[in-house]
Formats: structure tokens, sequence, C-alpha cells
């Protein structure tokens, strides 16, 4: 197994963090020395060559992505471990997210609720800030909603690893439908739907934004993706909102936020209030239908 290395400076970490959180992968994944701040892009390939021509292909997507890197041996073990560094538990008003392996370890609180996840190298733990926005959010119109939640519908568009969708169902909103345009991304989130004991109570489709969101209405709906794609599909998000609803937009860094409000509240002649939390380099946009 071959690990490729590639130095990146922090601004171009916040771009391919974002790119991650949006397309789901099991090659990538990226480390911060915490002493120096130091950046650095990690793949893992069966060869040399494997690794040149993911590069590449990243590149494609990401055109200031440095050549080279640096090339290591490692074990399989030691690839399988990697990502395990990165993902460390974490709670909130009572509802804790939790990597399998720590099943047995964690303790959880009577009453509380936990989201087990084995993501892979996924960004889709909650360790991400845009992923902890959007928690956050659903935690907030949980306490709002109270005991109603459970006649509540939720769409999770852009599922990633499903935690989410997953949370949603743990909290006890009803129903949940969530979707991904990556199979792989679907498949992941339907895993981890049965390490928390929900096996079909979430309805997984594996759709792009305008097909996953055709015919489809909700009282709340979460969108963890980039800022320019959300801005492109505006509408139909807008669309699918039932009215008094809420729409929890993330994957969007801090400048970004006025401009995707100003395209959200265009996009209908609905009103709204609006809001914008931000968490380091990354903001919310939160719009509850009051029309």
């Amino acid at each position: 197994m071959i690990e490729l290395r590639i130095p990146v400076s922090r601004e171009l970490a916040d771009i391919l963090e974002g790119h991650f959180c949006e397309d789901y992968q099991e090659t990538w994944m990226l480390r911060e020395n915490h002493l120096t701040g130091a950046q650095t892009l990690c793949g893992f390939f069966a060869s040399p060559e494997a690794a040149e021509a993911g590069r590449m292909e990243l590149a494609q997507t990401i055109p200031d992505l440095p050549e080279g890197g640096e090339h290591l041996v490692v074990e399989d073990q030691d690839w399988k471990e990697a990502y395990k560094l990165h993902f460390k538990p974490w709670s909130d008003r009572g509802l804790h997210w939790v990597p399998i392996w720590e099943k047995h370890s964690y303790p959880l609180p009577e009453g509380d609720q936990i989201v087990y996840l084995d993501p892979g190298m996924a960004f889709g733990t909650g360790n991400h800030e845009t992923t902890r926005l959007c928690v956050r959010r659903l935690l907030d119109a949980k306490e709002e909603w109270g005991g109603t939640i459970a006649e509540k519908s939720v769409i999770d568009a852009g599922c990633g690893s499903g935690i989410l969708a997953i949370s949603a169902r743990k909290v006890g909103f009803s129903p949940v439908y969530a979707f991904d345009n990556d199979p792989d991304a679907v498949s992941i989130s339907r895993e981890n739907e049965q390490l928390c004991d929900l096996d079909g109570q979430i309805e997984f489709v594996w759709a792009d934004l305008v097909q996953g969101l055709e015919g489809r209405k909700a009282d709340l709906i979460m969108a963890n993706i980039l800022a320019p794609i959300l801005i492109d599909h505006a509408r139909i998000l807008v669309d699918a909102l039932n009215p008094g609803g809420r729409l929890i937009l993330s994957g969007i860094l801090g400048p970004q936020a006025e401009e995707v409000q100003a395209a959200f509240v265009a996009a209908s002649g609905r009103r709204f209030e609006v809001s914008s939390r931000s968490d380091g380099e990354w903001a919310d946009v939160v719009l509850v239908d009051i029309t």
C-alpha cells in the first residue's frame, strides 16, 4: 500500500474539506499538525502509478492541487486504521456521536440517544464544522417543535455517511428521507443505519439534487453541500419546504453566507426568518418559513 502525502496551504485545505464534504470518497484524508498548523493531504493507493492517477483525477476538480508529493510504503492495517485518529466522540443536548469501535467502552448517560458510525474516510463523522452546524440546528428544531416532531418530516439532501438523517430519526423526527448522488455514500448510510438499530426506518436513495427532491416535501430540510451548488439549486430546495418549515444549509465558507442567504430569499415569494452561525471557517444559513 502506498501513502501519497502532499503539503497544502490552509486555504487549499479548506477547499478540499468542502469538496470531500460534498463528494463522498474513500481515498483521501486531511491531516493537520496541531503544533505547527501545517496541512497535509494524504491518499492511499495500491501502487505509485495509482497514486499519481488519483492525484491527477483530484486535480481535475481542484486545479490548484500541487504536483508530486511524497510516496511512503505503509501496511494495509495502518491504512485501515489511519482515519480512526481523526474521529472522536462528541455530544450535544443528549445526543452522542460515537465511532463504532468505541461501542463497548463509551458510557451513555441514562435517557440519552447515541449515533454509532463507521464512516470509513468519509467527512461525515460530526467532527467537521459543517456537520456540527447542521446537527446543532437540528436539535434547535427539536427543542422548538417539542412533542410534535414525531409528525415532522425530514429530508437530508446529500446525506454522505447518513449522520444527519440518522440523528434526525434518533431524536424522533418522522418520516426521514435522505439521498446522495454517490452510490457508495448511500451504501455507507444504510450500514450506519443498521449500526444504530434503525433498520428500514430511513429511506435512503441514490439520486442527485433534482431527482432526489422531485415530488418531495418536508417540514425540515438539511443540505450540507458546497455554496455554489446550493445557490444553483435554491429554487428547488425552497419549493420542497412545507409551509412553516425550516431549511438548514451548511457547507458554506463564512464570506459566502450572505450570497447564499440572498439567493434563497430571492428564489421564492415566501417570507423567511433568516439566521446564520459560524464555526471556524464555516457558516450555516437557516431559513424559517413565516408566510
